[in-house]
C-alpha cells in the first residue's frame, strides 16, 4: 500500500459515527455530472419557493386567509426540503418563522409543538444510538445478524432478514422506538459491509460510506419496514388506535385484536414483498453476494473480544428502554388494550419520557468511578443530529396547524365534492389518496387524526357504510414515505445521514403508489371474508 492511499483511505467508523444529515457540495465527494445536477437543484429551489409562495398568496382562492397563507408557507418550505436549497432543517424554521410573521397562529402556539412526546423520543434515541455506536455495541448487534445461518451471504439477504426483524418488534412495539432501537444495529451493519467492500478492494480507498447504494436501501428498509410492520396490530402504530376508536364511534362496531390481525397480516405481507423488490430495484447493492463474510465475521468478533465496562453499561441502559417501551404492548395483549391497566402503564411509560429516561443512564453508569467518567460524555450528546430533531418539530408544527386552521378538512371537502364521490370504491381510493397526500407532510399520527374524520360524513353522506373507507385511511395513514417529516422513522434514518433526499423522495413515491393499491385492492377483500362491516 502506497503512502497515498494511507493518507487518503477512508476511516469508515469515523465516517458513520460523525455523519451529517445536510452537507453543503464542498463536503461530498461528487462526480462532475451530480456536481452539476446538484448546482442546479439547489440554485432552482431557491428562487422557486418564494415564487411559488407569493404566486400561491396572491391567487383568489375560496379559502380563508389563515388557510391560504399556510398553505402558501407549506409549498413554499415543500420545495426548500426537496432542492435542499438550505439545509433541512433552516427550510422548516423559515416556515414556522413565517407562520407567525404572517399571523397564521401566535407564536407561543405555534412553538408549543416543539415540546411533543415525539421530539423527545428523538433526543432520547439518538443518544442511546452513540453510545451504541461508540461503544462497539452496534458492531457486535451486527455481526451477531450476519451469522446467522444463510443470512450474510448476499446483501438481499441482509436486507431482506433486517426487514423482517423490524416489521416483527414494530408490530407490538411503536415504530418510532421500533427504528430508534435498531438503528445502531443498521449503522453496525452498513459499516461491516463498508469495511468488507474497502478490505476486498471493491471501492476506491477515499470512497464515503455514506454514499453507499447498499445502506439506503438498509436504512429506507429500517423505516419503511416499521410502517409495514406497524400495521399488523391495533397497537403498533398510534393511526391504528385513532382509527380503530373514530370507527367504533361511527358505526358501532368494534374489530378486536384478532380480527385486526387477520385483516392486516396477508396485506403487510404482500406490502413487505413490494418494499424488498422496490427498495432493492431502485438502490440496487454494489454488490450481491458477499464471498467470505463467514471468515470475516468470526474474524471480526473474535477481535472484539470480551463486553467492555462500556459496553455492559450501554447494554443496561438500552436493555432498560427498550423493555419499557416494550410493556405497554404486553399488557395490551394480555389485558386488552381497552383496559384500565393497560391505560395505567401507556400514560406512564410515554416513550419519549422512555426514552430520555433511558438516556439518562448513560450519564449515571460509570466506567471509571475514580476518575468519575460515566459511559457518555456530555460532548458525545452535543453530537447527535439535532438537525434531524429540529426538522421534525417543524413537520410537527405545520401537522398541527393543518388542523387547527381547517385547511385539511377544507382540502378534503372541495375535492370530494369536486370529484363526485358516490360508491364505496372512489370513497375508499379518495380516502387512501388523502391519507398519504396528508402524511407526506405530516406525521402519521396527525394524518389519521385528520383524514378519518373528513372520509367519515362523505360517506355517510353518500348513503356508503363508512367502515372500509376509514380503515382504509387510517391503514394508508401510515404511508407517505417520501420526505423525512413523513413519519418519525423516515426523520430518524435520514438522521444517519445515508439516505440523501433525493432517494427518499424516489423510494418512497414508489412504494406510496403500490402500498395504496394494495390497500385499496386487498383491504375490501379480507373485510368482506371475515364479515367485518357490515350493517
Amino acid at each position: 500500500m502506497t503512502a497515498e492511499s494511507q493518507r487518503t483511505r477512508t476511516d469508515v467508523d469515523k465516517a458513520l459515527l460523525g455523519h451529517a444529515t445536510y452537507r453543503s457540495l464542498g463536503e461530498q465527494r461528487l462526480s462532475p455530472a451530480e456536481e452539476r445536477f446538484e448546482k442546479g437543484r439547489r440554485t432552482v429551489g431557491l428562487f422557486l419557493a418564494p415564487i411559488v409562495t407569493i404566486v400561491f398568496l396572491a391567487l383568489p382562492l375560496n379559502l380563508q386567509p389563515q388557510q391560504q397563507v399556510l398553505a402558501g408557507i407549506l409549498l413554499g418550505v415543500i420545495v426548500l426540503w426537496v432542492s435542499e436549497a438550505v439545509p433541512i432543517p433552516i427550510g422548516g424554521l423559515i416556515g414556522v418563522a413565517l407562520i407567525v410573521i404572517l399571523q397564521v397562529a401566535p407564536a407561543d402556539d405555534v412553538l408549543a409543538n416543539f415540546g411533543s412526546s415525539t421530539v423527545f423520543t428523538f433526543i432520547g434515541a439518538f443518544i442511546l444510538a452513540q453510545a451504541m455506536l461508540k461503544h462497539g455495541v452496534a458492531r457486535r448487534f451486527a455481526f451477531r445478524i450476519l451469522a446467522l445461518p444463510r443470512v450474510g451471504q448476499s446483501t438481499v439477504g441482509v436486507i431482506v432478514a433486517f426487514g423482517a426483524v423490524t416489521c416483527l418488534l414494530s408490530a407490538f412495539v411503536s415504530n418510532t422506538a421500533t427504528v430508534a432501537m435498531l438503528l445502531p444495529t443498521a449503522m453496525g451493519i452498513l459499516s461491516v459491509i463498508a469495511k468488507l467492500l474497502q478490505d476486498r478492494g471493491l471501492v476506491a480507498e477515499d470512497f464515503d460510506p455514506l454514499r453507499l447504494r447498499v445502506g439506503a436501501a438498509l436504512m429506507l428498509m429500517l423505516a419503511y419496514g416499521a410502517s409495514v410492520g406497524g400495521l399488523l396490530t391495533p397497537v403498533g402504530s398510534p393511526p391504528n388506535l385513532i382509527g380503530r376508536g373514530l370507527i367504533e364511534e361511527a358505526t358501532g362496531e368494534r374489530i378486536s385484536f384478532a380480527q385486526w390481525v387477520a385483516v392486516a397480516v396477508p396485506i403487510c405481507l404482500l406490502m413487505f414483498v413490494a418494499l424488498a423488490v422496490v427498495l432493492l430495484l431502485i438502490n440496487k447493492p454494489e454488490i450481491r453476494r458477499i464471498d467470505g463474510v463467514a471468515e470475516y465475521v468470526v474474524e471480526q468478533r473474535a477481535a472484539l473480544g470480551p463486553l467492555s465496562r462500556a459496553e455492559k453499561s450501554t447494554l443496561i441502559a438500552f436493555g432498560v428502554t427498550v423493555s419499557l417501551w416494550i410493556l405497554p404492548g404486553i399488557v395490551a395483549l394480555v389485558a386488552g388494550n381497552d383496559s384500565a391497566a393497560y391505560d395505567a402503564v401507556s400514560e406512564r411509560l410515554d416513550e419519549g419520557i422512555v426514552a430520555v429516561f433511558g438516556a439518562s443512564l448513560l450519564y449515571l453508569l460509570p466506567t471509571d468511578w475514580g476518575n468519575r467518567e460515566f459511559t457518555l460524555r456530555w460532548r458525545d450528546a452535543q453530537q447527535i443530529d439535532w438537525g434531524t430533531i429540529l426538522l421534525f418539530g417543524t413537520g410537527i408544527i405545520f401537522g398541527a396547524l393543518l388542523a387547527d386552521t381547517g385547511l385539511a378538512r377544507t382540502l378534503g371537502e372541495a375535492v370530494s365534492s369536486g370529484l363526485g364521490l358516490a360508491n364505496v370504491v372512489t370513497i375508499t381510493v379518495f380516502a387512501v389518496l388523502l391519507a398519504i397526500l396528508v402524511s407526506e407532510t405530516t406525521s402519521n399520527t396527525a394524518s389519521a387524526a385528520v383524514v378519518v374524520p373528513i372520509v367519515i360524513p362523505i360517506a355517510v353522506a353518500a348513503g356508503v357504510n363508512p367502515f372500509v373507507p376509514a380503515l382504509a385511511a387510517t391503514f394508508a395513514a401510515s404511508f407517505g414515505f417520501m420526505l423525512p417529516v413523513s413519519t418519525p422513522q423516515n426523520a430518524i434514518v435520514y438522521g444517519s445521514g445515508v439516505v440523501p433526499i433525493t432517494t427518499m423522495i424516489r423510494s418512497g413515491a414508489a412504494f406510496d403508489v403500490i402500498g395504496a393499491i394494495l390497500i385499496v385492492v386487498f383491504l375490501p377483500v379480507m373485510v368482506a371474508v371475515l364479515g367485518l362491516g357490515v350493517v
